[in-house]
């Protein structure tokens, strides 16, 4: 009979251990998370779920470590886990974890009061999966280039500078400063403004083309150049924003400086990060440990990704870099429940709705 997925989105191994040193296993990783020191068999025979004699439980251990799940530093000291042993905790988890009462409060109120535009409430969300963790954290906003546009306005900076804000219903704003051959007047590029608005607004941002090259007016050649704007908006693929927080966090659960300089190199790519969380993804992992990611400067370190669904498609990524000797069962938590309220939050500034559910003003 084939073994249930676990709740971290990988399928259990095939190699399952028996109780005894399940439970075992799953104490010495608890320990070293927890304490972050080699773990004996005297501690791990105090624990409730193992019940048995320290000499039981240090045969069990070298089994352990001879099948690759545990390894000893140091002759004389106890037990690590190794990536595998990690893995077997984490598939077997019997649920990702639950935040407590504290940090659900914090989570309630910050998205109770979260407001502004795009960029600033990706920054603020990552701040706050940082400071839940004490890992290094990030967030991948939506795609937009498929968004729809809400509206569009025009405004005069100079006689021959405007600027233009593009509203997208996933609750981006788009600002693009356009530097024109001739001058303007503030009635040319109000009038300008509401004929955008009347060829584009309730269009894809990814379906505006560009707007014939023989416009004989000036407000024409305004649109027109306009237009070119939006145009160069929705060309734009990649992801809407990323934003990475709390790398000094993460650089002080490491001891030694190579491995602190490769981490903070690594997590200075934005493009190289979003392509580790997509990969992940697209394993079908909510967690990947050490090696298993296949970023060899990050081998010490695991990663856990919860997707953002907006409407039910993919909208974005959450993600969490720590120590393969992270709390997983507590970043498994902040992670599924910051991406469920931030998808929530951009599904209804998607629907330029306010968070109680009624029209925004203006």
């Amino acid at each position: 009979m084939p073994s249930p997925p676990s709740p971290t989105g990988s399928a259990r191994p095939h190699d399952e251990l028996d109780r005894r040193r399940a439970a075992i296993l799953e104490a010495v990783v608890a320990e070293y998370i927890d304490t972050a020191q080699p773990v004996g068999s005297g501690t791990v025979s105090r624990s409730a779920a193992v019940g048995v004699s320290p000499a039981t439980v240090r045969a069990e251990m070298v089994a352990l470590e001879r099948d690759g799940y545990l390894t000893q530093p140091h002759t004389s000291a106890g037990r690590v886990p190794t990536d595998r042993g990690y893995r077997f905790f984490v598939d077997h988890l019997s649920e990702p974890g639950i935040l407590g009462p504290a940090q659900r409060t914090q989570v309630s109120r910050f998205f109770d009061h979260l407001h502004g535009e795009m960029e600033d409430v990706l920054e603020r969300t990552t701040a706050l999966l940082a400071e839940l963790t004490r890992q290094a954290a990030v967030v991948v906003g939506p795609l937009h280039g498929g968004a729809t546009i809400l509206a569009i306005q025009a405004v005069p900076l100079a006689p021959r500078v405007v600027l233009v804000v593009v509203v997208l219903d996933d609750g981006a704003v788009e600002k693009t400063t356009l530097e024109l051959d001739e001058e303007v007047t503030a009635a040319d590029v109000a009038e300008a403004s509401g004929m955008l608005n009347e060829r584009l607004a309730g269009r894809p941002l990814n379906l505006v083309a560009a707007a014939p090259d023989h416009a004989e007016t000036t407000v024409a050649r305004l649109i027109a150049t306009a237009v070119e704007g939006v145009v160069a908006v929705g060309a734009r693929r990649e992801p809407e924003a990323v934003f990475i927080g709390g790398s000094s966090q993460l650089a002080t659960s490491f001891e030694a400086v190579e491995t602190v300089r490769s981490v903070l190199t690594i997590l200075e790519q934005q493009l190289v990060v979003v392509d580790l969380l997509n990969d992940v993804l697209a394993r079908g992992l909510s967690v990947a440990i050490g090696e298993e990611h296949g970023y060899e400067p990050l081998a010490s370190c695991a990663v856990i990704v919860a997707p953002l669904s907006l409407e039910g498609s993919p909208g974005g990524v959450v993600g969490i870099l720590g120590p393969t000797r992270m709390n997983y069962p507590g970043a498994l938590a902040a992670a599924h429940a910051v991406s469920s309220k931030l998808a929530a939050h951009l599904d209804v500034a998607r629907h330029g709705e306010d968070e109680g559910g009624a029209p925004q003003d203006g």
